[in-house]
C-alpha cells in the first residue's frame, strides 16, 4: 500500500497508535522520559517512511519495534559512558536486562488500558497542575507543543520548558506505570478531566490548520471519557464530562459545508444533528445533576443540552441560559466563561449589555491576542448596530487566528459589512 506524503491516514495512524505503543513502553522500561523521547523518534521515521514505503501490517508493532530499538540503544550508550567513568563492571546484569528481544514491547494487547493509565501517569501529584495537563496532552492527546501552548495560552517556547521539566521530575520521582490508589483518584481525576476536556476542545474545533476539526482528537477524548466514567459510574463530573463532549459533538455533521466552510451554530441544519448522541448526553447530564454535587462540566453540559434540545435557534431558551452561565462563572470563573455570558447577556438584554461584561477582559493577559475575544465583540457590534465597528473587530480576529475556516469565516463577515457600509 503506497500513500502520497503526508497523507491523512498516515497522521491518523500514528496518533491512534502513539499513546498505547508509549504505555507499552514506559510499562516495560519504567522510564517516562526516556520512553517518550523513543517514541518520538519513531513516530518521526514512521512520517517518514510509511508514506513513501507503505504502512506496515502491524502498525503499533512496528513503531514499538522502532521505538523499543532507539531505547535499547540509549540505555546501552547509558550503560557504556557510565562504565567508562567508574570501570565498574557489575552492571552487567542491566546490559542482558535491556537486551530482551523488541518483540516483547510489541505485544500490545491485556485487559488493562494503557492509554488510561498513561493518563492518570501524567496526572501524577509531584508536577503542577499546568505541567500535567501539558503532558497528557502531548503524550495521550497527541498535539503539538504550538497546540498545547495556544491551548493554555502562552508562548511556544514557554510550553516547550514546562513538558520537560515535567519530564524530568517525573524521572526524579521514579513514578510506576499503573493505576493510583483509591485514596488518590480525587486530585488525579480533576487534571485527567480538565485533559480530556481539553483534548475534546482541539478535535471540535482545532486551533491551527485548513480544516476546522479534527475528528480523530474528538472521537479519542471521547473514547477516554467513557473509560473513565466505567471506572467511577456514580461521579457526576465524569459523567458531566461526557455528557458535554456527547452533546457537543452532536453537532458535528451539520458545522462545515461540502467545501469545509464553518457554519455557526444559529445557522447549522438541525435535522442533520447526531440525536442517539443528545438523547444519551440529555440523559447523562439529567441524571448527574440530580444525584450529585453540582459542577463546572455538568454545567456547561446542561447548556449544551439547552442549545440542540432547541427546535431552531429563535426557539433557544436564552434566560435560561444565561442564568447556568452566571452559576458557572461563580463556582468556577474564568474569562471563557466570561466571554460565553456575555452572549446569552446580550441575547436577554440586548447587544450593549453584552458589550459591557467584554470591557474587563481587554484588560485580561489571559486573552491578549485571542481571537474569541474580538469575534464576540464584532457578533455583538453587529447586532447592536454599528456595522463600522464590528468590521474592524471581525478583522481583527481574522488576523489573530490560525484556523483557516475560522479566518475565512470572520473575513467574510467584515467583507459583507463593508459592502453594507457601501
Amino acid at each position: 500500500m503506497t500513500l502520497a506524503p503526508g497523507d491523512r491516514c498516515v497522521e491518523d495512524l500514528l496518533r491512534d497508535a502513539a499513546p498505547r505503543v508509549l504505555g507499552a513502553l514506559v510499562r516495560r522500561h519504567g522510564h517516562f522520559d526516556e520512553c517518550e523521547d523513543a517514541m518520538q523518534e519513531a513516530l518521526l521515521a514512521a512520517a517518514v517512511q510509511w508514506p513513501e514505503r507503505g504502512i506496515p501490517d502491524n502498525p503499533h508493532a512496528w513503531l514499538s519495534t522502532v521505538a523499543s530499538r532507539r531505547l535499547i540503544d540509549q540505555i546501552r550508550g547509558e550503560v557504556a559512558r557510565r562504565r567508562r567513568e567508574e570501570t565498574d563492571f557489575e552492571r552487567r546484569p542491566a546490559d542482558r536486562q535491556v537486551e530482551r528481544p523488541a518483540d516483547e514491547v510489541a505485544q500490545l494487547g491485556g485487559g488493562q488500558d494503557e492509554t488510561l493509565t498513561l493518563l492518570f501517569l501524567c496526572a501524577h501529584p509531584s508536577l503542577t497542575a499546568t505541567s500535567q495537563l501539558a503532558l497528557t496532552l502531548r503524550a495521550v492527546g497527541g498535539l503539538t507543543t504550538g497546540q498545547i501552548a495556544k491551548a493554555f495560552l502562552v508562548p511556544e517556547a514557554t510550553m516547550g520548558a514546562r513538558i520537560s521539566r515535567a519530564k524530568q521530575r517525573m524521572k526524579a520521582e521514579g513514578a510506576s506505570f499503573a493505576l493510583p490508589e483509591a485514596r488518590d483518584w480525587p486530585d488525579r481525576l480533576r487534571v485527567v478531566l480538565h485533559v480530556l476536556y481539553l483534548i475534546f476542545n482541539e478535535g471540535y474545533t482545532a486551533s491551527s490548520g485548513s480544516e476546522l476539526e479534527r475528528a480523530d482528537l474528538a472521537a479519542e477524548a471521547i473514547r477516554l471519557a467513557r473509560a473513565v466514567r466505567r471506572l467511577l459510574p456514580e461521579d457526576g463530573e465524569v459523567a458531566g464530562l461526557l455528557a458535554l463532549m456527547l452533546l457537543t459533538d452532536a453537532r458535528h455533521p451539520a458545522r462545515t459545508t461540502e467545501d469545509g466552510a464553518l457554519v455557526p451554530l444559529a445557522e447549522q441544519d438541525r435535522a442533520r444533528w447526531d440525536r442517539g448522541a443528545i438523547a444519551e448526553g440529555t440523559a447523562l447530564v439529567s441524571k448527574a445533576m440530580a444525584h450529585s454535587e453540582l459542577g463546572p462540566y455538568q454545567l456547561q453540559a446542561a447548556i449544551a443540552a439547552v442549545h440542540v434540545e432547541a427546535a431552531g435557534a429563535e426557539d433557544t431558551d436564552w434566560p435560561q441560559i444565561r442564568v447556568l452561565y452566571q452559576i458557572l462563572e461563580r463556582i468556577s470563573p474564568n474569562p471563557m466563561v466570561t466571554l460565553n455570558r456575555a452572549i446569552a447577556v446580550a441575547m436577554t438584554d440586548g447587544p450593549r449589555a453584552g458589550l459591557a461584561l467584554l470591557e474587563p477582559l481587554e484588560a485580561d493577559a489571559r486573552m491578549a491576542g485571542h481571537h474569541r475575544l474580538p469575534a464576540v465583540r464584532a457578533h455583538l457590534l453587529e447586532m447592536a448596530g454599528d456595522p463600522v465597528a464590528a468590521r474592524e473587530a471581525y478583522q481583527l480576529a481574522a488576523r489573530r487566528t490560525d484556523s483557516v475556516p475560522e479566518r475565512r469565516y470572520l473575513a467574510e463577515r467584515a467583507a459583507r459589512l463593508g459592502e453594507v457600509e457601501h
